[in-house]
């Protein structure tokens, strides 16, 4: 039965996501800030770090997905690293968020999926983990599950995340390249009335400001007014929040931010530097209005602070971390890795459509124009 439901997703997905050709946002010469990015420019140009995905496209109305965030290739509950929360507008459901602020660490992957499937999905991680090696004698695990509501065109109330697609998304985590666009968690989310995804990022600091990478990833399903390195594409298409003037068009909805770096910073910094994230979207044009849920979760995959744990329970924290003064570049590299990275959801993503309706793909040549009127970038 699994196996002709598998067949069956894989039929329709050309049907429900347009094959339409994208683009990245530096294919238009939009490139946000000074540092350079990592070869993938990707999260994962942060060594250690893995994404996995799994879309799931059922009948006319199943569009959602999950995404998977690891932080190593170990075991993330016995070698646990530095992590923080930020929250922007806390109107939204990230599961286990308040622990990991009060011990300052991260012990298990980080999740994304849609708005009702977040208790379902932290049940199968949470079997998932303790089934790994070494895992015989935990009583207590603390998943952490970030969402955005994809119910625009997903029968979300189905809550149709199932046990094997999170185990898909936690198994098929890979190094390399990272899918973008309507994938994962990003399959039914929409972004300034356009269709949103999942998008990501990265920056390579130069030697002399401490060489640490840094990536971003993020599922966007927000609102406000669309610009892109200052110029109004969203005035321009005609579409953006309150354009009608009336309280539902308010822009509201979603983005988590998934920050990971190599630089060993403590919790407390990681918590500055996923504050600096918040920035990065404010530049996209977003409002961060009463109905959205805006979030940073921010780690350090530094082998230097990992903090790790021995069958028996006891810990071993980690040692030296960078200091203040040192942040400064960093914050700047998460400005601009969040910017680009949300530009990338949107260049990245693809018409959806579903019983409900359809989530355009962000016009790309209307864009262009838009860029050459307002002299940015190098659209070719």
């Amino acid at each position: 039965m699994i196996a002709l439901r598998v067949i069956f997703l894989v039929c329709l997905v050309p049907i429900a996501i347009s094959a339409q050709t994208r683009i990245h946002a530096r294919d238009l010469g939009v490139a946000p800030g000074v540092f350079r990015p990592g070869p993938l420019n990707a999260i994962t140009d942060v060594s250690g770090v893995r994404v996995g995905q799994r879309t799931i496209v059922e009948g006319d109305s199943i569009r959602t997905g999950v995404t998977a965030i690891f932080p190593h290739e170990g075991n993330p509950f016995l070698e646990r690293v530095p992590a923080a929360v930020y929250v922007g507008n806390a109107f939204g459901k990230l599961l286990g968020s308040t622990q990991v602020n009060e011990l300052g660490e991260l012990e298990t992957p980080i999740l994304l999926t849609c708005t009702l499937c977040v208790w379902k999905a932290a049940d199968v991680v949470v079997g998932w983990m303790l089934d790994l090696p070494g895992m015989a004698e935990v009583h207590s695990i603390n998943p952490l599950v970030a969402e955005t509501n994809d119910g625009s065109l997903n029968a979300i109330r189905s809550r149709p995340v199932s046990v094997e697609a999170v185990r898909a998304a936690l198994t098929n985590a890979k190094a390399g390249p990272v899918e973008e666009g309507s994938v994962g968690a990003g399959t039914g989310t929409g972004a300034f009335s356009w269709k949103g995804g999942i998008g990501t990022s990265s920056r390579v600091l130069p030697k002399s400001l401490g060489g640490y990478s840094l990536g971003v990833l993020v599922q966007t399903n927000f609102g406000g007014v669309l610009q892109i390195l200052g110029a109004p594409v969203g005035k321009e298409l005609g579409k953006y929040a309150y354009k009608e003037q009336v309280d539902r068009d308010r822009g509201d909805g979603s983005i988590i931010m998934v920050v990971a770096t190599d630089a060993p910073l403590s919790d407390r910094n990681l918590r500055r530097l996923a504050a600096r994230a918040i920035m990065g979207l404010a530049r996209t044009g977003s409002s961060a209005s009463d109905g959205s849920g805006d979030y940073v979760i921010a780690f350090s995959t530094a082998g230097s602070v990992r903090r790790h744990v021995s069958v028996s329970g006891t810990r071993l924290e980690g040692g030296s971390e960078t200091a203040n003064p040192a942040m400064s570049p960093l914050f700047e590299a998460v400005i601009e890795a969040t910017e680009e990275a949300i530009y990338n959801s949107m260049f990245m993503a693809t018409t959806v459509t579903s019983r409900f309706g359809t989530t355009e793909a962000l016009p790309m040549d209307r864009v262009k124009e838009i860029l050459r009127k307002y002299h940015i970038g190098v659209a070719p």
